[in-house]
Formats: structure tokens, C-alpha cells, sequence
């Protein structure tokens, strides 16, 4: 990866509502193409499924989620993001920075309370 590139993640939501599965086909074709087409390194791709909205629009009640991790320079969003606006089966889309969860911290052992009088926490004395 080209240090000038930065990682992002990609929320794409396809338009399936009158050609089904062969519109989710299509519509991920066309989202790599377009991400090609602007320098982009695809590292993951996501089929996460149809969904309702939460507010449906009279025309249109659910999509069908994708989400992308990539790679790209930083000027790809912009170019991408204009590309998008001129496709039809594309309905909604959304970038973010992506970045690596931490590892989570090791557990630590339980350790036993102290005895009352010792000095702890509402100890008195």
C-alpha cells in the first residue's frame, strides 16, 4: 500500500427493489469498477443483506447493504463520490476513515477483597 493512500470503509445501499439478487450482482460489479477506476485497493468485500429502512420512502422500502474496506489517496473520495451520483442502482453510500480495532487489553486475574480493618476502602478506624 502507497503511503499517500489512507484505509477506508465504504457503506454502499443497493437499489434491489424490481431485479432481486441479479441487481445485488451488478450493482457490487459496478462499486469495484468505480473503485478502480479512481486508484482504489479493495481488501474486503461484505454481502451484509437486504434491510428495511427505518423511514421507507413511498418508492422504496429496504436495500441491500455492502460494505467495502479499501484502500485509496484521499483525492478518490471525492472522484468516487461523483461517480456514484451519476449511477442509478447505487441508492446511498457513506465513507469513513478505517481503522484496526486494538487488540482487547488481557484479562486480569480476580483478585481477592482486602478484610475489613485493613486499611481498604470504608474502613474505619
Amino acid at each position: 500500500m502507497n503511503e499517500a493512500n489512507r484505509k477506508y470503509e465504504g457503506m454502499f445501499i443497493l437499489d434491489v427493489s424490481t431485479r432481486g439478487e441479479a441487481a445485488v450482482k451488478e450493482g457490487i460489479e459496478k462499486i469495484q469498477a468505480l473503485l478502480k477506476s479512481v486508484g482504489a485497493v479493495v481488501h474486503n468485500l461484505q454481502k451484509l443483506e437486504t434491510r428495511p429502512f427505518a423511514r421507507p420512502r413511498p418508492k422504496l422500502q429496504s436495500g441491500y447493504y455492502v460494505s467495502v474496506v479499501f484502500s485509496a489517496p484521499p483525492k478518490a473520495i471525492g472522484e468516487l463520490d461523483a461517480k456514484l451520483h451519476l449511477e442509478s442502482g447505487i441508492w446511498r453510500w457513506q465513507f469513513v476513515h478505517y481503522e484496526e480495532s486494538p487488540k482487547a487489553p488481557a484479562r486480569r486475574e480476580k483478585t481477592e477483597p482486602a478484610e475489613a480493618g485493613s486499611g481498604g476502602r470504608g474502613a474505619k478506624g
